[in-house]
């Protein structure tokens, strides 16, 4: 009878501790994320423009549409939906596209395409020399270049000191497991869904402003220390 009454309390003792453990394993967990790599730093500015677009101060996904922007239309509409409809709600947000000045009256065509009704209030279309606009590329990490007309289908994310973020190590759990080697993700592919909603989208980005609000908390004093020590074991 007293084995029982031991066993049955052992067992009242794991159910009501179990709940518990499972959420201070989840808090700390949330408060221990890794934040999103810097992968280069020192972007260049953009050019200065009459509506004074900069990238300095501002969380900024950065593409490049080129002289014939309606080929681009479907990573256009991909970017739209799955990243700019889903982060235009923060503060310092947003989307910008570098186009030569040839390229306006069919790009303005391509974006009344794609507003269907939303707020393209932090969207913004940014015409420059073909000098300025690769100027500026150069200067990204980089996996794509740009073709003749000034463009690729990729997505770079900038943020408010101009340093480039994405991921140093891109490989899936099942990589490290077999020891392939190390790769990175430094831009986003916009024609490729999933990698466009499931890492950019619901983890990059997120990862992002979930490190800027721990800034602005106090709650980041190492994450700089971290960053740096990862792009200069990148870069070597």
């Amino acid at each position: 009878m007293e084995l029982s009454s031991r066993k049955r309390n052992l067992v009242l003792s794991i159910l009501f501790f179990l709940p518990v453990a499972f959420i201070v394993v989840m808090m700390l967990s949330k408060d221990n994320y890794n934040p999103l790599d810097v992968v280069n730093e020192s972007v260049s500015e953009l050019p200065v423009n009459k509506d004074k677009i900069q990238l300095k101060g501002h969380l900024t996904v950065l593409s490049f549409w080129g002289e014939n922007p309606m080929e681009h239309s479907i990573a256009a509409l991909n970017l739209k939906e799955l990243v700019y409809d889903k982060n235009k709600g923060f503060k310092t947000f947003q989307v910008v596209v570098m186009l030569p000045y040839s390229a306006k009256n069919e790009a303005e065509e391509l974006l009344k395409e794609i507003k269907s009704y939303e707020d393209l209030r932090f969207w913004h279309l940014l015409y420059a020399d073909e000098s300025e606009i690769k100027r500026v590329f150069s200067t990204l990490r980089s996996e794509s270049k740009l073709d003749r007309s000034l463009a690729n289908n990729s997505a770079y994310i900038i943020d408010r000191d101009m340093n480039q973020r994405g991921r140093l190590d891109d490989r899936t759990e099942k990589e490290i497991e077999n020891g392939e080697p190390v790769y990175g993700l430094y831009d986003y592919d916009c024609i490729e869904v999933a990698e466009l909603k499931n890492k950019m989208a619901a983890e990059d980005m997120r990862v992002l402003f979930k490190e800027y609000r721990d800034k602005r908390k106090g709650n980041f004093a190492e994450s700089d220390k971290r960053r740096q020590k990862g792009i200069k074991q990148s870069n070597e």
